[in-house]
């Protein structure tokens, strides 16, 4: 708990406040723009006579504020806001708070709906110091609200804790705000959700915003149970070009951990106790602090963040650091109050380089010296990998950007990656890319590569550290660029698509993708030119090949649509599983490994020249079964042309590697 904080909350609650009127609204804020530093920027005037804080709005934050209430005054009564990590979320909780006008004259309360400890105690101190005249109170654990306040804060797992929730009489509240508002569909949220009468859309009762950096559920499971609108998105990469937020560079190190083998957890993640097993090992260790050394080490870097599989992984790891010289300690969920608040606090101070953690900073802490963020956890979760990495994007006096080094591992697993998570192929190895430079190359790859890229991600030419010898725990390999924005770029192929679900999807063109049973069943995601893509299917998962044959020409049915295409991927992911057999779509499935049998290479020798024949060891199952759905969905034309090209594209990706020979650079021994 912060210093001085649970005497404050304490007093609040046991103290009998007179009933305060509410504080006049006003109708516009001054706000700033990106030029006004914190430090000369325009403060906004008193909400009300008898507060003397100031506070001070961005630009953007204002026009957020605007787009809420605008919706509101339409009559929608259930919105979202997607804002990147350090975007001053809270800022925006605190401003609504008052500028939401009550819908009768006794609905006048707040609740701040939050997961963590320290997202409690942040947002109460924000609103305590926004409001003094307001009586705030805080609902987590021991500390029980009186049910009240104007402000109520409030840890879903204790609100919904036993009958501690039927003291908030949902007619006295205007507003409910949620913060990490992916979590909203999981099933404590909407016990909230029912009591405020929110879980469905309707006219009375409270608003309710959800705030998030990630506005996407890895299971495919659809928001819209409780948003019925996102008003606002500002992402990371629009923060950092308007110097809202730090600029990142990226480092990717291979440690070439084996994670085949990795058991799933139920939300799709990998399993942690499975996850440690094989990325918890003394050379995976020894290369994540030898990559930090060359890259990061003082006085290169000033605060390293580094994230971890498990509170064994923060241990052994923080061994490794200390074994090589280097001040590294550790916060867990086992670590006391007092020593949690001690280290967070030297570790803002610069007292130490480096801070190791499992699951305690991803979300709601706010550490804006940290300039280096190591990702020794690898992550089927997209959302959970941008949490990681904005844990270093907030603005510091003195901090010039960010090196994000991310401890890449086995692809075929379906782990995110850094190159995964900006669109790249996974197989990118980077070095201090920066966010403008991959935004030039998406654009130059989007307007002048077209099929030479496409063949360069399917054959391995985009693997920049191609060539190089397997790193060990005395060699590692990276590879040097010019900046971030080479991250944005277009990938195709089946790595990037597996690293996002663990069906066995196959790409039939550049913007189509394709999962079929064997009764010819199948769904197909079509990306579209905004960045989106719908899923549709045909024919009947659970029927067998007559009852799918009597209708060949079936209209294919929309089963999925999101603006985002790793959110049409969930989706249609989700429904796949409902439909067909996992045991026939997994990409992980044994019978994938075993070789292909007679049919199969029969069928696929038939579009092969004489001198390139398949056999038993070119080719296992599951590799002809995704070359034959190519083939049955139009990829025939598409084979043709990589095959005429090949040989072109062969020649320019040995060129490209003899340049980028040259750019890398390896810890070790120096070649004379």
């Amino acid at each position: 708990m912060l210093p001085g904080f649970g005497r404050l909350a304490a007093r609040c609650i046991r103290t009998s406040y007179p009933r305060l009127r509410t504080p006049r609204r006003y109708s516009s804020l001054t706000s700033v723009s990106p030029a006004q530093s914190s430090n000369n920027a325009h403060p906004i005037k008193n909400l009300a006579p008898e507060q003397k804080s100031t506070v001070q709005l961005r630009g953007y934050q204002e026009e957020c504020i605007q787009s809420v209430l605008s919706h509101l005054e339409m009559g929608h009564k259930r919105l979202g806001i997607s804002l990147a990590t350090g975007s001053g979320k809270t800022v925006i909780f605190t401003q609504l708070v008052d500028r939401i006008d009550p819908p009768t004259p006794k609905a006048t309360q707040t609740l701040i709906l939050v997961h963590r400890r320290e997202l409690v105690e942040q947002a109460a101190r924000h609103c305590m110091s926004a409001y003094p005249s307001k009586t705030v109170e805080i609902e987590m654990a021991g500390s029980h609200a009186s049910g009240s306040a104007d402000i109520t804060v409030a840890s879903v797992q204790s609100i919904t804790s036993r009958d501690r929730i039927e003291k908030f009489d949902p007619a006295r509240f205007k507003l409910v705000l949620v913060d990490e508002a992916h979590h909203i569909v999981a099933s404590q949220y909407l016990q909230v959700l029912d009591h405020f009468g929110l879980r469905r859309a309707k006219e009375s009762g409270p608003a309710l915003v959800g705030v998030s950096a990630t506005f996407s559920r890895f299971d495919g499971l659809k928001l819209g149970a409780a948003i019925d609108h996102i008003v606002y998105h500002r992402d990371y990469v629009d923060m950092i070009g308007e110097k809202w937020l730090s600029d990142a560079i990226f480092t990717t190190v291979e440690t070439k951990a084996d994670l085949s083998r990795v058991k799933p957890a139920p939300t799709g993640d990998f399993q942690t106790r499975s996850l440690s097993s094989a990325v918890n090992t003394a050379a995976a260790n020894e290369i994540t602090v030898r990559a930090w050394l060359a890259r990061a080490a003082p006085p290169a870097r000033k605060s390293t963040l580094v994230f971890c599989v498990d509170i064994q992984h923060v241990h052994d790891l923080a061994g490794a650091f200390r074994a090589q010289g280097v001040d590294a300690r550790h916060v867990t969920s086992r670590t006391d109050k007092a020593a949690r608040a001690e280290r967070l606090a030297g570790f803002r101070a610069g007292a130490f380089p480096v801070l190791l953690n499992c699951g305690v900073f991803a979300e709601g802490t706010d550490v804006p010296n940290v300039d280096c963020v190591v990702l020794a956890r690898p992550t089927r979760s997209r959302n959970l990998l941008v949490q990681m990495i904005g844990r270093g994007l907030r603005l510091c006096p003195g901090k010039r950007d960010c090196h994000v080094i991310d401890m890449v591992a086995s692809l075929e697993a379906g782990v995110v990656t850094t190159p995964s998570l900006f669109g790249l192929d996974p197989d990118e190895v980077l070095e201090k890319e920066t966010v403008g430079a991959m935004v030039d190359e998406m654009r130059r790859r989007r307007g002048g590569e077209g099929g030479a890229a496409e063949d360069g991600g399917a054959d391995g030419g985009a693997s920049l550290g191609a060539g190089a010898a397997p790193p060990t725990a005395r060699e590692i390999t990276f590879t040097d660029y010019d900046s971030v924005a080479d991250l944005i770029a277009d990938t195709s192929g089946e790595r990037y698509i597996r690293s996002i679900s663990r069906l066995a999807w196959v790409q039939v063109d550049s913007d189509r993708f394709v999962l079929s049973n064997n009764t010819g069943s199948y769904i197909v995601i079509s990306k579209d030119d905004d960045g989106g893509g719908d899923a549709r299917s045909k024919g009947d998962g659970a029927a067998g090949p007559a009852a799918f044959a009597v209708t060949p020409y079936m209209r294919p049915r929309v089963v999925a649509r999101a603006r985002g295409f790793e959110a049409a991927v969930r989706g249609a992911d989700t429904f796949a599983l409902a439909t067909f057999a996992r045991a026939l779509v997994g990409a992980g499935q044994a019978w994938r490994r075993r070789p292909a049998t007679a049919a199969q290479l029969r069928f696929l020798n038939r579009f092969q020249h004489v001198d390139e024949r398949l056999g038993e060891r070119d080719v296992s199952k599951g590799a002809a079964v995704d070359m034959i759905t190519k083939l049955k969905h139009g990829a025939r034309g598409r084979w043709g042309k990589m095959r005429a090209g090949r040989r072109r594209v062969e020649r320019a990706e040995r060129r490209g590697r003899e340049l980028k020979g040259r750019e890398v650079v390896r810890v070790g021994p120096v070649d004379r």
